[in-house]
């Protein structure tokens, strides 16, 4: 399963460049020959877009997100529980499906044999299991998957602070994720230094899977007639 999430893309950092735009003169407006506006160049020149100003390059970095969530010790420590737990659910139900099959399949072989009624009522009762069952391989789903979300935010939270000390120390101006580059020189990439950081600082994590307690129909019939009362009793004349 994965453990981080391609929420990692917003570590990119940017910010906009001003570009002044002047607008040519209309014909109408030139008949009326205005005089000429001071031109920018004489003592007002135009402002230069932050990189020209500084006469520097934009310093940018790169990393690999995948790379982190294929050798970070914490993400395949939390991977290896999601395995595992996940193994244990499938063996449960597979124990519970079992008698499920043989039972679906004696109701075939009873079916010529019973009255009109039994058969409907028995078809109903084993729908009725068939749905529980189904509950409960949802809820062992979602609790593998709810379990996997709060590693990767874990996870993710310990990454972008790693990330945002290097901005700061190396005053960066740009970092981007390594999927949305297609070519870049192997100087701007960082994610060695950040799964070095990242294993120091979570070097291993424990998931807790709990699964939600799933009700049967039939103890959730009772309490959907409670709250339906009947209609009060007739007043006697």
């Amino acid at each position: 399963m994965s453990v981080l999430r391609a929420g990692l893309a917003s570590l990119v950092l940017s910010f906009a460049f001003l570009v002044s735009v002047i607008s040519g003169v209309s014909s109408a407006q030139a008949q009326q020959t205005p005089a000429a506006p001071a031109s920018p160049t004489a003592g007002h020149p135009a402002p230069a877009a932050p990189g020209a100003a500084s006469g520097q390059p934009l310093n940018v970095l790169v990393v690999d997100t995948r790379a982190l969530r294929d050798k970070s010790k914490a993400a395949n420590m939390v991977s290896e529980q999601l395995k595992k737990k996940g193994a244990e659910f499938e063996k449960e139900m597979r124990r519970q499906e079992q008698p499920l099959q043989q039972e679906g399949e004696a109701l075939q072989r009873q079916a010529s044999s019973l009255s009109p009624e039994t058969l409907n009522q028995k078809k109903r009762d084993f729908e009725r299991k068939l749905r529980e069952y189904d509950r409960a391989v949802q809820s062992k789903r979602q609790a593998l998957q709810r379990a996997d979300s709060e590693a990767s935010e874990k996870i993710e939270a310990v990454i972008l602070d790693i990330i945002s000390e290097i901005v700061k120390e190396r005053k960066v101006d740009l970092v981007f994720p390594r999927a949305q580059l297609v070519v870049f020189s192997p100087a701007f990439d960082v994610t060695d230094q950040v799964l070095q950081k990242l294993n120091e600082r979570l070097p291993s994590l424990s998931v807790e899977i709990v699964e939600q307690p799933v009700a049967n129909e039939t103890t959730a019939q009772p309490a959907t007639a409670a709250a339906q009362p009947g209609a009060p009793p007739k007043k006697k004349k």
